[in-house]
């Protein structure tokens, strides 16, 4: 699985498979729980997979999608999408710093990591037209965390929705994968793969 984009599309198709099949799943034994994060690690991961509604399943299937799409456009590399792949448990950690969510579930965390890691990596790899797409894209994606205010209530109800939104985890997943994508791209560097495309 070498082609460009191939290991990211993989990825997010398994992220989308398995959160249809978790739809059948009771979500009390896969959501992320603070209280249980160290006797339950593998809810850093299952959570991913557990959506409150079937509107909450859906947008974040069409999200998966999209994201999927904007990676394999940017030509990621594997290691891109082992630094998605990373960013994933880390996503729903980072939700420790505020126990007060007591539950969380949903793909939006994760999903907002690997727009995160795209960007970085269009920023750091590609020249022109290609590079100001992700300073684009990445303008956008820091102006949405801002206006969401990650650090005011951990449940928010938005207009439209079914479910209340929580916004520290589109944070927690944007700063995981910066900082896996950062780190594979360091990698890279020094295994010789180049900085830059010409």
């Amino acid at each position: 699985m070498n082609r460009p984009g191939q290991a990211w599309l993989a990825l997010a198709a398994a992220l989308a498979a398995a959160s249809v099949l978790a739809w059948w799943a009771p979500a009390w034994v896969l959501d992320w729980q603070p209280a249980l994060a160290a006797a339950e690690p593998w809810r850093a991961f299952s959570a991913a997979f557990v959506h409150w509604s079937p509107m909450h399943l859906g947008a974040n299937l069409g999200a998966a999608a999209a994201v999927a799409a904007f990676g394999w456009a940017a030509k990621l590399p594997p290691r891109a999408a082992l630094a998605w792949g990373v960013a994933w448990p880390l996503t729903h950690v980072g939700l420790l710093l505020r126990p007060e969510l007591a539950h969380y579930g949903g793909l939006s965390g994760l999903l907002h990591g690997g727009v995160a890691v795209v960007v970085l990596w269009l920023l750091v790899q590609e020249r022109g037209r290609r590079r100001a797409i992700g300073a684009m894209v990445g303008l956008g994606l820091a102006a949405k965390l801002w206006l969401e205010q990650p650090w005011g209530p951990v449940l928010r109800p938005a207009a439209g929705w079914d479910i209340a939104l929580a916004p520290l985890a589109h944070a927690t997943g944007a700063a995981a994968g910066l900082l896996c994508g950062a780190v594979a791209l360091a990698l890279g560097v020094r295994a010789g793969h180049g900085a830059s495309r010409p």
